[in-house]
């Protein structure tokens, strides 16, 4: 990235701290249950009603968890892996390429803004459907629909075939996932599936340089995840780190071999009326290591409608959100990725009832 640019540098206040307060509690979570052929028995019924009230516990008091015995197979991480380092081993004029921009927000790019700082890192990205539709603009009047298209660089030649195969893999765990937090909140498995048909879902295979300045520049900025979950696989450096609730101090999660890390998203807090919180989190940088990590991000279908599910809402616990459309918010949010903006990003808390 050469000569460090002073769009890198965070404000003092935001500036990660040289001193390294690792997470004591993050949930590690073992899903080997849901991979029994036949999870009626009592015994397992018993076991899944373990694991809903662990992943209960871990949405409300931390909002992250990890998981491992996960299903997805360790042979195909290694292979989106191994694809990703060689992509981003290539020249910068061979990733430029396939560069995305404001028209189609898919493929290669390493200017990104996060809170309008530039993030240390460079990224590429690709849905789950393809095309994937979303709005044109975030202007509520706008009813013109765009279509994203995945973007595949000629080297290395695998890595659509491997991304591809890693998406199938990590959608049957997102459903998982998605089913056990539904159960977690009282309502049936599949209460909240629907919303992802049509999914503007997609995929993040990143890469973080070595930092000259890691005291004064981070990975990613201090941000929320807007859409339903996040499902992330980092490499044995590790760099992420969240905002604990109890006193807003920044704690890196130690990377734990072949598990997942699982945050809640945006998402998921209005479905659930505030009963789970999505967590500010950011990522840091190494001055001596480059870092790999792949986050797959579920989010629903462009046209669904975001409230308080109906179930969740009475009369002592009426709707803390007014619906808004996750297709607009996906727009605005992604819009903000390519320039700096004189508004605030959109956030949940701008549709508080």
């Amino acid at each position: 990235m050469g000569e460090v640019d002073p769009a890198f540098i965070q404000d003092v206040e935001h500036r990660p701290k040289l001193t390294i307060t690792e997470a004591e509690g993050i949930p590690v979570i073992d899903l080997s249950t849901l991979n029994s052929p036949d999870i009626s028995t009592e015994k397992n019924c018993k076991e899944l009603a373990s694991l809903v009230a662990e992943v209960k516990n871990a949405c409300k008091k931390w909002g992250f968890f990890q998981v491992i015995n996960h299903g997805v197979s360790i042979e195909c991480r290694e292979k989106i892996d191994l694809a990703s380092r060689k992509f981003f081993a290539l020249s910068k004029e061979e990733k430029r390429r396939v560069k995305r921009d404001e028209l189609n927000s898919m493929g290669y790019y390493d200017t990104e803004l996060t809170k309008n700082v530039r993030d240390w890192k460079e990224v590429f990205d690709f849905t789950v459907e393809n095309p994937t539709m979303i709005p044109l603009s975030h202007e509520p009047d706008d009813k013109e629909l765009k279509e994203l298209h995945n973007q595949w660089p000629d080297y290395p030649p695998e890595l659509r075939e491997v991304c591809e195969e890693y998406v199938q893999e990590v959608q049957k765990l997102s459903y998982k996932l998605l089913e056990l937090i539904s159960l977690s909140l009282g309502l049936s498995a599949k209460r909240m599936n629907g919303f992802f048909k049509d999914q503007t879902s997609f995929v993040r295979l990143n890469h973080y340089p070595p930092c000259p300045i890691p005291h004064l520049a981070l990975g990613v900025g201090r941000h929320k995840d807007a859409g339903g979950l996040t499902i992330l696989a980092q490499d044995d450096i590790g760099g992420l780190e969240v905002k604990r609730k109890t006193d807003g101090e920044w704690i890196r999660v130690k990377p734990t071999p072949d598990a997942y890390i699982i945050n809640v998203g945006d998402t998921i807090q209005v479905w659930s009326n505030d009963e789970y919180e999505s967590v500010e989190h950011r990522v840091v940088v190494n001055s001596e290591r480059e870092r790999f990590s792949i986050p797959f991000f579920f989010n629903p279908s462009h046209y669904t409608w975001i409230e308080p599910l109906e179930e969740l809402v009475n009369e002592k616990k009426p709707a803390k959100y007014k619906a808004y459309n996750w297709g607009m918010l996906f727009t605005h949010r992604k819009n903000s990725n390519f320039k700096k903006r004189d508004d605030e990003n959109l956030q949940i808390h701008h549709f508080k009832a």
